[in-house]
């Protein structure tokens, strides 16, 4: 891994977003999604809950499986993927932060940040557009994923990617609309196993 480590600012919030890693371009402003794939993600916010870039950073600490830019892939195609070692160095950040802000609503963004908050793996379809009750860290959570914004997938501008992502957006609305973004009390929490075994139904 290469570069400064990227990390937002200390926030008192009860949301919690967790990206994979810093692209190559982040070290520019010190800032995590500060390049073309925060725009995105930046753009889907302000469609749905009419939050500005600034808004958003103001409210949702952004921490990352990652903290320092990988790499670029070895065959061109795009970042490298952060490795085990790579992620377990830094995952007493991602333990303390969580245990530090108990959030209530953990938005991962992307295959590989969706993986680790919800100790599966599986394709896309399987988790965007879904609310997931978790123990994150220790700490009881609300999970709602999104795709990875970056320009180099095709997955958020393709079906079932398209409806996926605006169902996922709208359960995020409605959480992030109200004053605290609470799991709701009936839901139980998910386990590895269970989640492995069933996929639950979005809730509204």
């Amino acid at each position: 891994m290469t570069g400064p480590v990227i990390h937002g600012p200390a926030l008192k919030t009860k949301v919690m977003l967790v990206g994979q890693a810093p692209g190559p371009h982040e070290h520019k402003v010190m800032k995590p999604f500060g390049w073309t794939a925060g725009k995105t993600l930046f753009k889907w916010f302000h469609e749905t809950v009419g939050w500005s870039e600034e808004q958003f950073r103001a409210r949702i600490y952004i921490a990352a499986v990652a903290r320092c830019f990988p790499g670029k892939a070895p065959n061109g195609g795009g970042d490298r993927r952060p490795d085990e070692v790579e992620m377990a160095n830094c995952r007493p950040w991602l333990e303390r932060e969580t245990r530090i802000l108990k959030p209530e609503l953990v938005i991962p963004v992307g295959s590989l940040a969706i993986e680790q908050v919800l100790g599966v793996k599986g394709p896309l379809v399987d988790f965007i557009g879904k609310a997931f009750a978790v123990t994150y860290h220790g700490v009881a959570v609300e999970v709602v994923a999104l795709p990875h914004p970056s320009g180099a997938s095709t997955w958020h501008r393709m079906e079932p990617g398209v409806t996926l992502l605006k169902r996922a957006l709208r359960l995020l609305q409605a959480r992030l609309e109200k004053p605290s973004p609470s799991p709701s009390p009936s839901t139980s929490t998910s386990t590895p196993g269970e989640l492995r075994r069933r996929v639950e139904r979005p809730r509204r």
